[in-house]
């Protein structure tokens, strides 16, 4: 599968025109408008000279118009950069010169933060405003350039074009890994084994293999609940598209659980993208509430639910396949280990008549191996932990950044591999269990602390509905483990009794030496913590001052 993925999407409108490609907030396109709207603005970019090897900045919420300036970028050869929108504007500005942006596609609600920041942005040649009753003179209307220009015409494109997905950068700045088309399309196989049906090999099979998927009643209809600047929902889309399939969005600018479900009934989704417990807690607690008010959803649609990123705790899970089982809902919870800078390391699978039994425990993926820091493959059941790493269908790289680069992306065994940081180790049975981004672990008393370990124990327990946690300074210790906690409304338990009901799940060493009550944890929107945010607000509780 050697393909450029607009034109592959070109051969799917022109065989498959009057089909559904987008859906938002009551708005359908069919992939024939889809396609016709993507070419008119890459008219425009390519009238400002944006083209091959050119970079263009996406700062929109979930929408059509999100997938559409993708496609317009994909059709001029130019990349297409996520651009997250909770950023201030030093955030903000330095992505925009991070990536060599030329055009910046922006929410209106993001204009006064932009016109802030754009007269350090010189490089930028169009700025271009999506919705908003009114509108800045420097910007330019979104539907004014659909509604005045012509569409470009299709062109000769390679499968080396990129598609950039920039890092959460809760850690640190934000760095643009580089995508070649050919690699997301190699990627995409999954979904039509999924489904039954060989993967195109050429464009001329491209629009067949999505007839075949649609004349079988396949073709898939995901809802992108987390941000398409994620990449678990921003590749499957990619890849949802590829198989003639169609992108729905919801239309609130934050996550509602009610909404999701209202739309899956609605518009009979088939698939849902989701980024762990931020977004799967509240999706069952809705259910719950549907349930007991005795108008249950109705799942029979769904196939599907991809959650990757981060935990996806087991007890949600469960909470989750019950309501399916009661639906009779054929319905599978896929969580996929991956990362921005690579897909497949590992996963598992629930269903009714499979559930499963743990959390953050995983197959590896066929591409994917554990490599201690000397390049050893870890041994299965040896209990000694290493990096997680993917080969096959990766990033070129960082953009811009060959020193990250190479820290990332190294060769074991003679072969490039993608090793962003997350520690594990190998069960006997070759299972994984996943420990945690080592750049954030806790280093207390010579022993290692993988936060995410912590985090996913104390959200077991009933007091607790998320948490996050940090290593801070301490003279005795070197660093302690203090756990950032937002409680139940109806919450009894004190810190020594938290602290306690995890001596049965934890080590004594990995036990927070403190408990920081905060109203509500903040996570960035693709569900991640943040954990510059959560080291200030543990630095600030317990007095300790910024390094």
């Amino acid at each position: 599968m050697v393909l450029n993925l607009a034109s592959a999407y070109e051969r799917i409108a022109h065989h498959r025109g009057d089909s559904l490609a987008l859906h938002c907030g009551g708005i359908s396109r069919t992939w024939a408008e889809l396609d016709d709207r993507a070419a008119r603005l890459a008219s425009v970019l390519g009238a400002v000279g944006v083209g091959p090897g050119d970079n263009v900045a996406c700062a929109l919420y979930n929408s059509n118009e999100y997938i559409e300036v993708e496609y317009a970028a994909f059709k001029v050869r130019a990349a297409p950069c996520n651009v997250n929108y909770r950023y201030v504007e030093s955030e903000l500005a330095y992505l925009i010169d991070n990536s060599d942006a030329k055009a910046v596609f922006f929410d209106s609600s993001l204009a006064e933060r932009f016109g802030n920041v754009r007269q350090d942005l010189p490089d930028v040649r169009l700025w271009i405003q999506v919705g908003g009753d009114t509108r800045p003179d420097w910007a330019i209307s979104y539907e004014s350039l659909i509604a005045d220009n012509d569409p470009a015409p299709s062109i000769n494109r390679e499968p080396s074009d990129l598609w950039i997905l920039y890092t959460g950068g809760t850690t640190g700045n934000p760095k643009g890994v580089m995508w070649p088309h050919q690699n997301l399309v190699t990627i995409s196989r999954r979904y039509y084994e999924r489904l039954g049906h060989e993967p195109p090999s050429t464009l001329d099979d491209v629009a067949p293999a999505a007839e075949a998927i649609a004349n079988n009643g396949g073709t898939m209809r995901q809802l992108a609940a987390s941000p398409l600047m994620h990449g678990t929902a921003g590749i499957t889309a990619l890849a949802v598209l590829l198989s003639g399939g169609s992108i729905v969005s919801l239309s609130a600018g934050s996550f509602d659980a009610n909404e999701l479900w209202n739309t899956v009934e609605q518009q009979r989704c088939t698939f849902i993208t989701i980024v762990g417990d931020v977004f799967a807690t509240p999706m069952v607690e809705a259910l719950d509430a549907a349930a007991e008010s005795g108008k249950p959803v109705d799942l029979t649609s769904l196939t599907g639910i991809l959650s990757s990123g981060v935990m996806w705790s087991q007890p949600i899970k469960d909470r989750l396949l019950a309501h399916a089982g009661a639906a009779e809902s054929d319905l599978t919870l896929i969580d996929s280990l991956g990362a921005s800078e690579g897909v497949g390391f590992g996963g598992t699978e629930s269903s009714v008549a499979d559930p499963g039994t743990a959390t953050a425990k995983f197959t590896l993926g066929p591409f994917a191996a554990v490599f201690t820091e000397d390049g050893r493959r870890v041994k299965p059941g040896s209990g000694e932990r290493g990096f997680l790493a993917v080969g096959g269908p990766i990033p070129l790289g960082y953009y811009g950044d060959p020193e990250k680069t190479a820290q990332t992306f190294r060769t074991f065994e003679g072969q490039r591999w993608s090793v962003p940081g997350d520690w594990a180790t190998v069960e006997s049975d070759e299972t994984i269990t996943l420990l945690g981004r080592g750049s954030v672990s806790i280093n207390t008393g010579g022993e290692k602390v993988y936060p995410e370990e912590v985090e996913e124990a104390l959200k077991l327990l009933d007091d607790v509905v998320d948490a996050n946690v940090v290593g801070v300074p301490d003279p005795r210790w070197g660093s302690v483990v203090v756990a950032v906690v937002e409680s139940t409304t109806n919450a009894t338990s004190t810190d020594k009794e938290l602290v306690d009901s995890l001596r049965t799940l934890l080590a004594g060493y990995k036990l927070p030496k403190h408990i920081v009550r905060v109203d509500k944890v903040f996570r960035s929107p693709n569900g991640k913590s943040d954990f510059k945010w959560a080291v200030k607000t543990a630095r600030e509780a317990l007095g300790i001052p910024d390094s």
